[in-house]
């Protein structure tokens, strides 16, 4: 007897999906990527209901410690792989910056969103930017790689670690106890948060993380049919320079402890891979850019990674992990 789950789709048979279960943090911001990829899919495949699986990342509970000493950004993805290995799940839906260039065994980063505006931004209620802040301010930001670029340019600024969901972060800028804080844009924007912050401004000079202002679709490798909608989201530009991004990440062996920025751009028929690294405290800064045709381009991430090795990117990356978060580690560990 048939199954009347399955159909022969052009030779090949595949099961039909009525039901599809999106993983999710919990967080404002995750809800909010994920709805708007269900709207999509719903909009796409009507036939289809989608569902979320709301998951408290491990990331998301421990919250007095630096991401970098509970073991990094996998603490923000590893619940919602875990829930679709068990099968309870089809899809995952990250902010790309926050997914580890490992994937487990079993699952696929197979679609990313095309990528919006990439900028970090200093917010305050005092100051109107960062030539307004006075000397010894103190600014709030989780990233090494936000405290590398800003000590960079102001090495008299006092960085302190932040913590928390967006709201609760606004609410420690809104209370005093930073003078400025830095965040990515595009979560603040997608949640209508500008609005209530008096100062705003973009940081045009920062070389943002790798997938800054993307998604990442993640889904079970062996799920043919899931594929298929997942690819439906994919915009082919973002997925290019997303990939090279990540490529670098991984041949460098760049964690959560190491501050790197890397960003591709494509222009024309070009594209370019740029990238920093660095100390955390704004020393001893090295930067490198690459650029090939779009044709050419599938290694170009590892290519720039190998360059800023043979310059001694490893040493410094290496003793970016030995000073990082070194006055925090004694007391919070």
């Amino acid at each position: 007897m048939a199954d009347p789950n399955l159909v022969n789709k052009n030779n090949k048979v595949v099961k039909i999906v009525k039901k599809l279960i999106i993983a999710t943090r919990a967080s404002n911001l995750a809800l909010w990527q994920a709805y708007h990829i269900k709207e999509r899919i719903e909009t796409s495949f009507p036939q289809i209901t989608v569902e979320l699986n709301e998951i408290i990342s491990k990331g998301d509970k421990i919250l007095d410690k630096p991401l970098a000493l509970i073991g990094g950004k996998g603490h923000f993805t590893k619940e919602l792989e875990d829930e679709m290995l068990e099968g309870n799940a089809h899809l995952a839906v990250h902010s790309l910056k926050d997914v580890p260039t490992y994937i487990p065994e079993g699952l696929e980063l197979c679609a990313i969103t095309t990528r919006q505006d990439q900028s970090d931004v200093l917010l305050s209620h005092s100051y109107k930017g960062l030539e307004e802040l006075p000397l010894g301010a103190t600014v709030g930001t989780t990233s090494l790689r936000r405290r590398m670029q800003l000590l960079e340019k102001r090495p008299d600024l006092k960085v302190k670690e932040l913590r928390g969901n967006v709201n609760t972060r606004l609410r420690k800028l809104k209370e005093g106890q930073y003078d400025a804080i830095i965040l990515a844009y595009i979560g603040l924007q997608r949640l209508d948060l500008l609005k209530d912050i008096p100062f705003v401004e973009k940081l045009d000079f920062f070389i943002p993380p790798m997938g800054q202002a993307a998604l990442g679709i993640e889904i079970v490798s062996s799920d043919d049919r899931i594929r298929e909608i997942a690819m439906t989201l994919n915009d082919e530009n973002t997925f290019i320079c997303t990939k090279l991004e990540r490529d670098f990440v991984s041949k460098i062996g760049a964690g959560c402890s190491a501050p790197v920025a890397v960003n591709a751009v494509i222009n024309g028929d070009n594209i370019t891979v740029k990238a920093m690294l660095g100390y955390p405290n704004g020393t001893n800064i090295m930067h490198k850019k690459l650029t090939s045709t779009l044709n050419e381009c599938d290694t170009l991430g590892e290519e720039l990674a190998e360059a800023m090795i043979v310059d001694g990117a490893l040493d410094i990356l290496s003793k970016a992990e030995e000073i990082a978060f070194k006055d925090e580690m004694p007391e919070r560990l």
